[in-house]
């Protein structure tokens, strides 16, 4: 009788440790979003510049509001209304809260690779050109572990993803750039976007239309259930770029509506309810002094080295907005992912500290 209860602890106990680790994670970046319309919705000094705006009239109408809080809540309803109630949203930096790029690049390639392997390779990656990341990523880490093969992939706007996810090495899955989803066994949906995608024209040559990107992965994520989905939305930085406010605040807010639907989809797939921790953040900031280098970044811009990160779901302690003095580093998301999924970081080559989720 004792042999048989100790059978049935020890079922019990395995168990319970499959379901504690029965993890999924989504880690999702905007690229150059500022925290600060983030944090303070459309900025005053540029929501009715002529020189980036073209119909400020209905620019404000749409997203101007006398408080900082009411902005942000006009721009991105959904992070400020549902997220900030579920998660914790780190980056304010008039509260004291900070997060930063340990790159001294300060832009894209750099960027991602800091956040997707945990260090910064400033030797290395120092352009974003296509070459393909020396670096191990956290998405091939965990396809190169039996219990995830198969179930990683990632989606980018932008064509450089492949490279910088090193897709020919690791074996994951990239749908990025103006890529097609293929396969045997296409939804109807992927077929319909593989048909309008090359009839919709980007602005840009490299990178394709957020909304591309999303359904993609959506579909992909119904289909297949990976276990950790990497989604990399690349409008904002390019619309900044063009030096166009109004497109930049609206594909914000756009944006904010995809997350919605990402979030919504999870909750009603048994797969990823209550299961999945997301991470969200910005491959690097951008200028606010003077004026006109909130359409740039790199070494040369103060402040583009300024991120934010939102955290929530599985493991997350729901504290809002952090308004204590704290400082965060963006090579910290990578080994936060491999702790939620249960795989082991070397600590030489991931030198950030594992996020503290239960925490403020």
């Amino acid at each position: 009788m004792k042999k048989l209860i100790f059978c049935l602890f020890g079922l019990l106990f395995v168990n319970a440790q499959a379901q504690e680790s029965d993890t999924k994670v989504i880690l999702i970046t905007l690229d150059g979003l500022r925290w600060q319309e983030l944090f303070s919705g459309a900025d005053p000094l540029l929501v009715s510049n002529r020189t980036y705006v073209h119909d400020t009239t209905a620019l404000k109408s749409r997203f101007w509001k006398p408080t900082p809080q009411e902005r942000r809540k006009a721009l991105m309803p959904f992070v400020w209304n549902t997220l900030s109630q579920k998660g914790q949203i780190h980056g304010n930096r008039n509260l004291g809260s900070k997060v930063d790029l340990t790159n001294r690049m300060w832009f894209s390639y750099p960027g991602y690779n800091e956040i997707l392997t945990g260090k910064a390779d400033d030797k290395r990656i120092n352009s974003n050109d296509k070459i393909p990341n020396p670096n191990t990523t956290i998405l091939e880490i965990a396809h190169s572990d039996e219990r995830y093969k198969n179930k990683v992939a990632a989606f980018g706007s932008w064509d450089v993803f492949p490279f910088i996810v090193n897709e020919e090495r690791s074996g994951v899955p990239v749908n990025a750039g103006f890529e097609i989803a293929k396969g045997d066994q296409l939804s109807e949906r992927e077929k319909f976007l593989n048909e309008l995608q090359p009839k919709v024209p980007s602005p840009w040559g490299t990178v394709r239309l957020d909304a591309f990107t999303h359904y993609y992965a959506i579909e992909h994520m119904k289909k297949n259930h990976p276990q950790l989905t990497y989604i990399a939305y690349g409008e904002t930085d390019d619309f900044a770029h063009d030096g166009n406010y109004e497109a930049y605040l609206t594909s914000a807010h756009n944006t904010d509506a995809l997350l919605k639907n990402l979030y919504d989809f999870t909750q009603q797939d048994p797969f990823y309810k209550d299961k999945t921790l997301f991470i969200i953040t910005t491959d690097h900031g951008r200028g606010t002094q003077p004026l006109e280098t909130w359409k740039s970044h790199g070494d040369k811009i103060k402040g583009a080295g300024q991120v934010w990160m939102i955290l929530f779901g599985k493991g997350v302690s729901a504290h809002g907005e952090i308004s204590s003095p704290k400082q965060l580093y963006s090579n910290q998301i990578a080994p936060t992912v491999l702790k939620a999924l249960d795989l082991k970081t070397e600590a030489p080559n991931m030198p950030g500290k594992v996020l503290s989720l239960n925490k403020d």
